[in-house]
């Protein structure tokens, strides 16, 4: 019925706009008249017949576009090409030709204005009819902003009210129907017309940019929301669908580190997988990656029942047609460990099984070395025994000039890994990798702030001056993965992680996200507050990811690889047989005394104080000169 109408208008319409351009081209109606009606009628048909192949008559109105538009004009054209040679050829009439390109332009105005009419009253009569509350600005006035604003006005959701940019050469113009205001009016501009959120619709924006930008709309106290990418927008899918919450991700202040797809599949591609610590929030992750790089058999280990059936849950319904087997028990069982290493012909091991959280691993020392650190030793030592081609330790930035137990236990865990390398002579590649903090893995900052702003806080920061590395949890996999095809034997593995970011300023964004207010003494009435409590047991300022001076490039640009320093196999055997046999007594003073023996960088009391340029700049101390921190403030 639709393209019946739309047929019925166009046949009355379109001799009308022949009529018009021909009165345009003579000046007087009685000799338009002198040429009959069959030429009214025959051009008509004819554009007509263009207008069908052009797809004008097969389109939804309601989401009709410029691209088609276009199209129909090309085929206007052809239709006056054609007429005008026609006219030519057998002399028709003798019509004015001049009458042919004032019909191209009648026609063509009076379908793209009857369209944009028809499409304008569907848009604004279909659907619900309700009042949108939720007035949205769009921060970014480029191509990507006006397809957003096009595409809201069929939201339910939210209602565009205004664009923001940064370039003043758009101050006070008009975008897409909206007004756009240079960023600098931002908070004045929010207050007056009562915008609830702002979507950043930058697609390609740097992180260090969008840092600046969630900074700028912190004060304003809107809700801050980001445009996915423009394929969500196209056809005008919805703004709805193609708008999301701003991720903290988003504001690592860095481009995630995309893997070599080379170096990514040589360890894994057709080989039989260990992944020890399986459910863990690394070791999940590790058997994802891994599953989709078409493995030949991958094995589970962990002591956890639940994480263990969660796994293996999940990576069955995603990867229906590869083999997992899930094995139960701890690391530190080396009949286990040997009995999957050996049945299961292991090619490739990667140990994330390890206990990590500091606070509890200075409460329960003795567990956490054990677990740790002769975790280490069994699988190095029945890596060696079945001749597995490579072994690779997750190791922490933690584990350099450890101040913590925890920390400690894994630097003893990578000399096992260095030790074992050295001694290695069977050809199994031992290598170890170093993380920063993972956002988003269990103990980390991030899960507790947002279980925090979910209760109304307080956001719990133990120092005001605090500052981490932090890395996504895909990331850290695909890191592990890539460094077991690089390694040669005893390598250390660090990933470039850009610039560290201060913990307060991370949890005042993660309050300004949750479309919440800091409440301080300086706005009392806000919603959440940020408290300071103090550095926990072992708890450093400030992380560093290298023991030495220097760090090479690898085969991948933005991970580097170190060696440092080690200890003789045989010495080391000794030095861990006197841990464990001092863990036995308990006595804490004894243990951190024979730790330090082994981890002679090792201190128990986090006395470190930080540099003054720190407190300046936040930047690292000179030995990381050119690596500074970067605060989440504009």
């Amino acid at each position: 019925m639709k393209v019946t109408l739309m047929l019925a208008a166009d046949l009355i319409a379109l001799p009308l706009c022949f009529l018009a351009a021909m009165l345009l081209r003579l000046g007087d109606f009685d000799q338009t008249m002198r040429y009959g009606s069959t030429s009214y009628v025959l051009i008509s048909v004819v554009t007509i017949s263009a207008f069908t192949m052009s797809g004008l008559y097969r389109a939804v109105i309601r989401f009709i576009d410029y691209r088609l538009l276009a199209a129909t004009g090309t085929g206007l054209a052809v239709v006056v090409l054609f007429a005008y040679l026609l006219s030519l050829t057998f002399d028709y009439n003798r019509l004015p030709h001049g009458a042919f390109m004032i019909y191209w332009f009648i026609a063509f105005s009076y379908v793209v204005t009857s369209r944009l009419m028809v499409r304008a009253f569907l848009r604004n009569h279909g659907g619900r009819q309700h009042k949108v509350e939720n007035l949205v600005a769009i921060y970014g006035a480029g191509e990507p902003g006006a397809q957003l604003a096009l595409a809201m006005r069929t939201s339910d959701e939210y209602r565009p009210v205004c664009f923001f940019d940064e370039k003043h050469v758009l101050n006070k113009h008009t975008i897409a129907g909206l007004k756009v205001f240079h960023s600098d009016r931002l908070l004045a501009v929010v207050n007056k017309l009562g915008i609830k959120s702002i979507v950043i619709a930058i697609p390609s924006v740097s992180p260090e940019r969008l840092l600046k930008i969630v900074h700028k709309m912190r004060e304003a106290g809107v809700t801050i929301k980001i445009l996915r990418s423009l394929v969500d927008l196209a056809d005008d899918r919805g703004s709805n669908h193609s708008i999301r919450d701003i991720k903290i991700e988003d504001l690592l202040g860095r481009d995630p580190v995309p893997p070599q797809i080379d170096l990514f599949a040589k360890c894994v591609s057709g080989k039989n997988i260990l992944v020890t610590g399986a459910g863990g929030s690394i070791g999940s992750e590790l058997c994802r990656q891994i599953m989709t790089l078409s493995p030949n058999r991958v094995h589970l280990l962990d002591h956890s029942e639940f994480a263990l059936y969660t796994i293996k849950q999940e990576l069955q319904m995603r990867f229906p047609g590869l083999n997992v087997q899930e094995h139960l028990g701890t690391v530190c069982s080396s009949s286990l460990v040997e009995r999957i290493m050996q049945e299961g012909r292991i090619d490739t091991v990667y140990h994330a099984a390890a206990y990590k959280h500091v606070p509890l691993v200075e409460s329960n020392f003795v567990e956490g070395i054990r677990n740790n650190v002769i975790g280490a030793g069994v699988v190095a030592r029945a890596a060696e025994k079945f001749r597995i081609e490579t072994c690779v330790l997750i190791s922490t930035d933690k584990a350099v000039r450890p101040t913590n137990i925890m920390g400690a236990s894994k630097r003893i865990a990578e000399l096992i890994f260095q030790a074992a390398a050295a001694k290695s002579t069977n050809g199994t590649t031992f290598c170890m990798v170093r993380f920063g903090n993972v956002l988003g893995s269990s103990g980390s900052v991030v899960p507790l702030f947002q279980q925090q702003i979910e209760h109304g806080g307080p956001l719990t920061i133990t120092h005001p001056e605090v500052i981490r590395y932090f890395m996504l949890i895909p990331e850290a996999a695909q890191l592990v993965i890539q460094a077991g095809a690089m390694a040669k034997g005893g390598d250390v593995f660090v990933l470039d992680m850009g610039d560290p970011i201060k913990i307060v300023d991370l949890a005042r964004t993660m309050i300004v996200m949750s479309g919440f207010t800091e409440k301080s003494k300086q706005n009392p009435t806000g919603d959440i507050e940020v408290r300071f409590v103090g550095l926990r047991p072992g708890e450093k300022l400030y992380e560093e990811l290298l023991i030495g001076e220097q760090a090479y490039p690898s085969a991948h640009p933005r991970i580097m690889f170190t060696t440092e320093n080690s200890i003789h196999p045989d010495l080391l055997d000794r030095q861990i047989a006197n841990l464990m046999a001092v863990c036995k007594t308990n006595n804490r003073a004894m243990i951190e005394s024979m730790i330090q023996t082994i981890v002679t960088e090792y201190t128990s009391q986090a006395k470190m104080e930080i540099p003054s340029e720190v407190h300046q700049t936040f930047q690292f101390p000179p030995r990381y000169a050119g690596h500074g921190a970067a605060p989440l403030k504009a």
